[in-house]
């Protein structure tokens, strides 16, 4: 229902007000070239919305009385996901709260003031979580090693609790469609699994629903749309931990894909919706110590001798052939 809704808007014109600001020409600009790019800011904003919307659609993220727990780190992504809901929450045809929440780690240098300043202004509800995690992993972890991981889990924890205490029956988090691709390839290449981000998750201890409504979106768009609206960009290095090098790695590989082979990583994210566990190896998913011939066909099923995604015209015609033969 919210992706149809976004559709509609959509094709109305309807544009979020604070992208269309702006119109005078820069310095060396022209009044065209501030229009045209109003005209493309308020396209983005659209495309963020639809695929949004669709995201929400397509997995049930979202439903009549939830209340949504943004959260909201100072980043591109999480300002660009919080400014994407409160744009659905005004046209869906269902109601629902949103709530931004930010965790003060205590990081060295961290400007607290920016988030409440900013959400303040922007009109919605919020809760700044205020807990020394910055100590804590200091202290656990060797000097020189990646904070990343322990970080994560301490914070993990923290938002379920706030969660339970502000009555938050969903918790959203800004990771985009590059985040899921390159956690499929880290865990793939570095873990030996076939496993990614979900775009919804119910927690370990059963009790959260998390959702990523940009699971759809691309990455670059995220980081045009924090310029279009000049979000306050807090830095997530402040901590000084390291770069997660096998993340970067993969980050540079999709990014050599896209420049060579168009197309390619758009077909990896398809494939992650488009499983065939009969054609796998995982005994858990499919049971092949029961499998017995039945004489009847089976959809999808043998398909050894299909033409290969990339074959060419005449390897096809020589399957043709041996078909024929058999």
């Amino acid at each position: 229902m919210i992706k149809h809704a976004i559709d509609d808007a959509s094709a109305s014109g309807a544009g979020p007000a604070l992208l269309d600001q702006g119109v005078a020409p820069g310095p060396g600009g022209t009044r065209r070239q501030a229009e045209r790019g109003a005209f493309e800011n308020n396209k983005l904003h659209k495309r963020l919305c639809r695929l949004a919307g669709q995201a929400i659609g397509d997995f049930n993220m979202i439903e009549e009385g939830d209340k949504v727990m943004v959260c909201v780190s100072g980043g591109k992504d999480s300002y660009a996901l919080l400014d994407i809901l409160m744009t659905l929450r005004q046209r869906a045809p269902i109601n629902f709260d949103l709530v931004a929440v930010n965790l003060d780690q205590k990081q060295p240098n961290f400007p607290e003031h920016v988030l409440p300043e900013y959400l303040s202004k922007l009109g919605v509800p919020f809760h700044i979580e205020n807990q020394d995690t910055y100590s804590i992993v200091k202290r656990v972890i060797p000097e020189g090693k990646t904070t990343c991981s322990l970080c994560s889990r301490l914070r993990r924890g923290i938002l379920y609790r706030v969660a339970d205490e502000l009555g938050a029956t969903k918790i959203a988090l800004g990771h985009h469609r590059d985040d899921i691709m390159e956690t499929f390839f880290l865990n793939m290449f570095f873990g030996g699994k076939l496993k990614s981000m979900p775009p919804k998750l119910q927690s370990d201890d059963g009790r959260h629903i998390v959702i990523r409504p940009l699971a759809y979106v691309k990455e670059e768009d995220t980081t045009r749309y924090a310029e279009a609206r000049d979000f306050p960009i807090i830095p997530c290095d402040l901590c000084g931990s390291q770069e997660n090098l096998q993340r970067k790695q993969i980050k540079g590989m999709l990014r050599e894909w896209d420049r060579k082979s168009p197309g390619r990583v758009d077909n990896v994210f398809s494939a992650l919706s488009t499983v065939v566990p009969s054609h796998l190896m995982d005994r858990s998913l499919f049971d092949f110590t029961s499998l017995q011939t039945t004489g009847q066909p089976v959809a999808g099923g043998d398909t050894a001798f299909d033409e290969e995604p990339c074959a060419t015209p005449a390897a096809s015609e020589i399957i043709q052939l041996f078909r024929s033969l058999n």
